[in-house]
This record gives structure tokens, C-alpha cells and sequence, in this order.
């Protein structure tokens, strides 16, 4: 569910009466993966934007993808199911295969690069009308890999490669993460991102037909980036609107990405025991540092209550006790949520 602050439910379908029930599972990273071999469209991604941009190809079994900046901005997208901060080690690598490009192809947005764009967005931000890549401020919560072919014409810089964060307020990125370089048509692009949280470092490989290619500069975090929050995949087609006057730039370009692989931080609620009896009902978890927990009760699955206060995890166990159980059975669950 996308509100605020994302929430991430876990139930505990049990009736509290006397029993204490555990459940385990390993602490260890959950693996996204998306190979394209069955129809995405039928297991969490969706379009947001222009459909016609995004297709299913299901011989070839790759995700087809135009990028063009003359529509509004799209995307292809998977919901994580959680959020991501800059307190979170993850990565993500993925194929990029171009098969042709047009810079500069809405006239007069020729003077500047425009990009090619894959990476984690925050959906309710992304897709509000105000949101504009090319602005440099009104596109927050980013996490991305972008590839600026050279427009000719004036401009003497050549294409570059990036990586490139963004904080919530949109206007602080990280630095670095610059490489001026460009990818070639017809051959298969591996890019993989890792973002290492104690550094606040973002470092990128590429890999070009299964060789090494290149390695971007790192992209780091400054002392004034705020806070980030994303929660989708997606592979991004920006609108060329909201550039600065005399800068703009665009693009027309098509392509295949394919197996994509982004590796999550542990679920924040994981190894749950449930005890009720002499003692009010309590549930004890493994949390996790910078979330926020809660007990939820109900009777009969139509409405959840309250059942206990927020409590800030720290990374061990923590335990949730109702503080006024009803006299009959109950079902529990726990809410977590970034604060």
C-alpha cells in the first residue's frame, strides 16, 4: 500500500488462547529477480504513463522498451514491498540492450543531453503531475543509472554514463558518479549497482557483451542529503518538459532490458513468536533499526484496531504486548512502517 509512509503488514493469522506459536525464518536478503520468461504484467509490474512505451516480449523473453521524451513521463514498474533509505545496503543490476537512438528529437530541445533512464523511484512522487527529471530540483527520491547520448550540434561534451541519487526534497543529488562514456547499439550492457549504506556510497560496473567495460566514479551521499525513500523498480521514460530555458535536450530511443536482480535488506519482521495465557498477549519479533512497530487486534477480520504503542526497532528482539486484550480470542498482526 502507498500512502506517507509505506506500511508493511505482517499477520499473524492466530487465535491467542493459552498457546504460544513461533515462526522462523533466516535473516538473510531477499533477491527480486525478473528474467521476463512469463508475462511480467501477471506478477507485480505495471505502466504507470504511456502504454505504448512498454511491451512484453514473449519469444524473445526480454521487457521492450521506447524511451521518449516527447510523452509524459512513464514508467514499467515493480512495488518492492518495502522502502529503501539511505540506512539500507542493497544493489540492483540489470541488461540494457539499445537497438537505436535519437537525441534531439523534439525540435528545438537540441542544445543538451537527455536520459535514458533505469533504476528505484519513489511511486507517489514519480507520478505527480509537478514531477519533472529535467529540472534538476522536481524529481526527489531517486536512486538511478542513466545513460545522456551526445546531441551533436553544439554541444562538446560528448555522452556520459551515471549514477546518480536524490534525496526527498529534490534538491540535493550525490556527487560523483560521473563516467564520460557512452553505450554502444546492439550489444548487451550488464550494469550493477550497489549502494553501501556505512560509505553512503553508490558504485556501479559495467559489463559489456559479458567483458568488463567500465566502472563509474562512486556517487556519494553529502552532509546536506536529507533523506531518501523509494519503493518501485522501473525502467523510465521522462518527459522532456520543465528544462531550463536554453538547456533542454530530448530523446527517441529503443531497447530491450532483461534480467533484472535487486537485492533487499531483510524483511523488518522476522522470527515472530506469539504467547498468550497468564499474560496479556504479546508478540516478539526481530526488528529492524529505523522502523517503527505496532500491534494491530481484531475480532473478525472486518476492522483492525490499535493494540498496543509505536515502538522504534533497533536491530534485535522486540516485543509487542496488548495493552487492553478483550476477554475473547483475537487475531494479531504487526504493522511496520518507516517513520
Amino acid at each position: 500500500m502507498e500512502d506517507q509512509h509505506m506500511k508493511i503488514v505482517r499477520s499473524l493469522a492466530l487465535a491467542l488462547a493459552g498457546a504460544t506459536v513461533t515462526f522462523t525464518a533466516p535473516m538473510h536478503a531477499a533477491v527480486l529477480e525478473e528474467d521476463f520468461s512469463a508475462d511480467p504484467f501477471q506478477h507485480g509490474w505495471r505502466v504507470l504513463g504511456d502504454p505504448a512505451l512498454f511491451a512484453w516480449d514473449a519469444s524473445a523473453g526480454n521487457l521492450r522498451v521506447t524511451w521518449d521524451s516527447r510523452q509524459t513521463n512513464s514508467y514499467c514498474c515493480r512495488p518492492l514491498g518495502t522502502v529503501l533509505t539511505q540506512e539500507d545496503n542493497f544493489s540492483l543490476a540489470f541488461d540494457l540492450r539499445l537497438t537505436d537512438l535519437t537525441p534531439g528529437i523534439n525540435f528545438p530541445k537540441t542544445n543538451s543531453p537527455f536520459q535514458i533512464a533505469v533504476g528505484l523511484i519513489r511511486i507517489a512522487d514519480a507520478t505527480v503531475p509537478g514531477f519533472a527529471r529535467g529540472s534538476g530540483y522536481n524529481s526527489p527520491n531517486l536512486v538511478e543509472f542513466d545513460f545522456f547520448p551526445d546531441p551533436g550540434g553544439e554541444w562538446l561534451w560528448g555522452p556520459s554514463l551515471t549514477a546518480t541519487v536524490c534525496d526527498g526534497t529534490g534538491f540535493n543529488w550525490s556527487s560523483g558518479g560521473f563516467a564520460p562514456a557512452g553505450l554502444t547499439l546492439d550489444d548487451v550492457f550488464r550494469i550493477a549497482m550497489t549502494y553501501d549504506a556505512a560509505t553512503r556510497t553508490l558504485s556501479t560496473e559495467l559489463q559489456r557483451n559479458g567483458q568488463p567495460f567500465l566502472t563509474v566514479p562512486p556517487a556519494t551521499l553529502g552532509a546536506n542529503f536529507t533523506e531518501l525513500r523509494v519503493n518501485a523498480l522501473a525502467v523510465c521514460s521522462y518527459s522532456d518538459d520543465g528544462q531550463w530555458p536554453g538547456y533542454e535536450g530530448s530523446i527517441l530511443a529503443h531497447g530491450t532490458v532483461d534480467n533484472f536482480a535487486l537485492t533487499l535488506p531483510p524483511p523488518p519482521v522476522e522470527r515472530i513468536t506469539c504467547a498468550s495465557g497468564g499474560t496479556p498477549a504479546r508478540v516478539q519479533f526481530t526488528s529492524r533499526g529505523n522502523w517503527l512497530y505496532a500491534l494491530e487486534r481484531t475480532l473478525d477480520f472486518t476492522s483492525w484496531q490499535p493494540a498496543s504503542a509505536g515502538v522504534l526497532g533497533d536491530g534485535g528482539m522486540l516485543t509487542l504486548q496488548d495493552t487492553n486484550p478483550p476477554t475473547a480470542n483475537a487475531f494479531y498482526r504487526v504493522l511496520a512502517q518507516r517513520p
